[in-house]
């Protein structure tokens, strides 16, 4: 009998050696993936850095997000709807960066807070236009037949009608509220996103790992969040960054007609049509809000274009 505990000994202590090799290559496979993770945002972020015009896009981008967060600090919000007739229209000077308006307030100020304005109507619109339009995108694709069908259809008929007058007849029959524009361009944009997710997801949905999944009896709801999403990250985030510039000129280009943000709230679109009636005589009052709707839609674009160069080699030109 003692003979054969001992001879038993030795089998225990591989299964022990072999259960602690295992531990450790697990420990080892899961720093790998770490790593193979962070190597891949260093050369994305490396591939990004050598596109000259992207880096351009994306420090006008921070100074406008910087500029937008820290108003507070950097002129009191007063000045926002203050009005003062005894310097209406006057010009760029040391005291007023970018002159006064018709009512005397300062339109450095209104500028300023602007910034807030236009980005937040670009980034929220953006983030339920591609939520929104990511579920119904990936429902169509995973599902396909009468699902694929019917949404499909729907999109097809809100594209069917231009996307700003869509947006217009919404906020015509809300009525003229920043969050009414919201609504209303998150609508107008959502068959886009709907379209483009629907046929990267079609080229993922036949994967042998997705019918793996489908073979062990995996949720839909799981194998498209942890299996078909990830592998479309990279065309939804380009997707997203570029569409922000467009959801910002839309937007603009409704309050400029008065169907937009509506005062005292300042916004960029809504001060170019405050000042056309001064455009020869103080043409400031239209220069200072059209370059940052221009340097802000052209940033988002060059951000977007560096991301496709650097996520994807192939489609760079």
């Amino acid at each position: 009998m003692p003979l054969s505990i001992r001879a038993l000994r030795p089998s225990t202590r591989n299964k022990e050696a072999e259960t602690v090799s295992t531990k450790r290559l697990t420990n080892k496979d899961v720093v790998s993936a770490k790593g193979k993770k962070k190597s891949k945002f260093k050369e994305t972020w490396r591939r990004m850095k050598k596109n000259k015009g992207s880096m351009i896009g994306l420090v006008i981008l921070i100074i406008f997000a910087l500029a937008a967060i820290f108003a507070n600090f950097i002129s009191p919000e007063e000045l926002v709807t203050a009005q003062d007739a005894k310097i209406r229209l006057q010009p760029p000077s040391s005291e007023h960066w970018f002159g006064t308006d018709a009512f005397g307030r300062d339109v450095f100020t209104r500028v300023l807070y602007g910034s807030r304005v236009s980005l937040t109507i670009g980034f929220v619109t953006a983030l339920f236009s591609l939520l929104i339009g990511g579920v119904l995108g990936a429902m169509a694709a995973f599902y396909g037949g009468q699902v694929d069908n019917v949404i499909m259809r729907c999109m097809d008929m809100l594209t069917s009608i231009p996307s700003t007058l869509l947006a217009l007849a919404i906020v015509a029959a809300l009525g003229a509220s920043m969050t009414n524009l919201l609504i209303a361009i998150t609508i107008s944009s959502i068959p886009g996103f709907v379209r483009l997710i629907r046929s990267v997801v079609l080229t993922v949905v036949e994967m042998d790992y997705v019918e793996a999944a489908r073979a062990c009896g995996t949720r839909d709801a799981r194998i498209i969040y942890k299996h078909i999403l990830p592998n479309a990250i990279g065309t939804i985030i380009i997707q997203t960054t570029s569409s922000i510039s467009g959801m910002i000129l839309q937007a603009s280009g409704m309050s400029y007609i008065g169907m937009g943000v509506q005062p005292p709230q300042p916004e960029w679109g809504y001060m170019l049509s405050e000042s056309r009636e001064f455009m020869r005589e103080y043409p400031y009052l239209m220069i200072f809000p059209g370059i940052c709707v221009i340097l802000t839609a052209l940033s988002f674009n060059l951000v977007g274009d560096g991301l496709r160069d650097a996520l994807d080699p192939r489609l760079k030109d």
